[in-house]
């Protein structure tokens, strides 16, 4: 992999998509044991999937995965690392705000 060279891959994967009263969520499992890495960028393709109230739908789709540039990702893990301590930064206090 290049410092500023980015590469595209089709893998297969599986969506779940579960909208019940215990879980709603949308995951996404590569069949081919791909992994993302930081900057990376994935585009399932394909039609978006509605599941019915009470119900997890599952579909195999073909993915796209945009491999992030060595330097796109130092930047991603460099940056992100900042903003995660963005997050940490809060505070108690007994007042109360109306």
């Amino acid at each position: 992999m290049g410092l500023l060279t980015r590469r595209r891959e089709t893998v297969p994967c599986t969506v779940e998509v579960s909208h019940c009263f215990e879980s709603l969520h949308a995951h996404v499992r590569f069949d081919n044991g791909a992994v993302v890495h930081p900057g990376d960028e994935v585009t399932v393709e394909g039609p978006e999937i509605m599941a019915p109230f009470g119900e997890i739908v599952r579909e195999a789709r073909q993915a796209t995965i945009l491999r992030a540039s060595a330097l796109e990702r130092f930047w991603t893990r460099w940056t992100g690392d900042l903003e995660v301590m963005e997050l940490c930064e809060f505070s108690f206090s007994e007042e109360v705000t109306l």
